[in-house]
């Protein structure tokens, strides 16, 4: 039985949703986020890093959500429901497999951080000058790459209806986290492919699935 190292609100959502799109069986540990917004150092006795997703099937542990869902699709997708054959299509699969992360969530993740540096827990005092200095970062930087990025992904979904071409794969699921990340900081209002996209995914039972299961994100704008 695949074990799922589950922490709320995070990208291991993704390791439910390519679950439920291959009917696999599979148990889930639940972590719930600190006042901090890590996660709990009880993640630690599974992973060093104390971090999720984190996956453990039989006597093995795999972290970071990438390599998982490609230890998933390499070991349980048989029929290759996620997995493109044609060369090209799996070209444009890896790529964005890789770009969630490598590329695109660093500067969700910053924007986040810079817009809450005058809240709490940075102390009342400072709050003032943090505020200050989160939004000349957000507005002289941050903002403008990720318009950057999200002309870049519109673009790319206004010729296609998924990520590596005309099916669901692997891209998909690695890219919903980093979307629905710009759907809560800034909307999608100026994205009406992507934010198809987002409707057409959220449609699917699996993915509905997976939501019943890990629960609804929370992410915070």
């Amino acid at each position: 039985m695949i074990v799922v190292h589950h922490l709320n609100n995070s990208r291991s959502q993704r390791i439910l949703w390519l679950l439920e799109e291959l009917e696999l069986p599979y148990e889930i540990k639940r972590y719930q986020r600190q006042a901090s917004m890590l996660a709990p150092a009880e993640l630690k006795k599974i992973h060093p890093l104390g971090k999720a997703p984190v996956i453990v099937d039989g006597e093995r542990v795999v972290a970071e959500s990438g390599a998982i869902l490609e230890y998933l699709a390499e070991r349980y997708d048989r029929n290759r429901l996620l997995t493109p054959l044609d060369k090209d299509e799996a070209l444009e699969c890896r790529y964005w497999l890789h770009y969630a992360e490598g590329s695109l969530m660093p500067l969700v993740v910053m924007r986040l951080i810079f817009s809450r540096m005058g809240k709490p827990p940075v102390p009342w005092l400072l709050r003032p000058i943090g505020a200050a200095f989160g939004n000349g970062v957000r507005k002289g930087f941050l903002d403008k790459q990720l318009a950057t990025h999200r002309q870049f992904i519109e673009q790319h979904l206004t010729k296609q209806p998924w990520f590596a071409g005309q099916h669901l794969t692997l891209a998909d699921i690695q890219m919903s986290f980093p979307i629905q990340g710009l759907s809560a900081r800034g909307g999608l209002d100026d994205m009406p492919a992507t934010q198809a996209w987002l409707d057409k995914i959220s449609r699917r039972p699996a993915w509905q699935r997976a939501i019943q299961q890990g629960g609804e994100l929370n992410l915070p704008d």
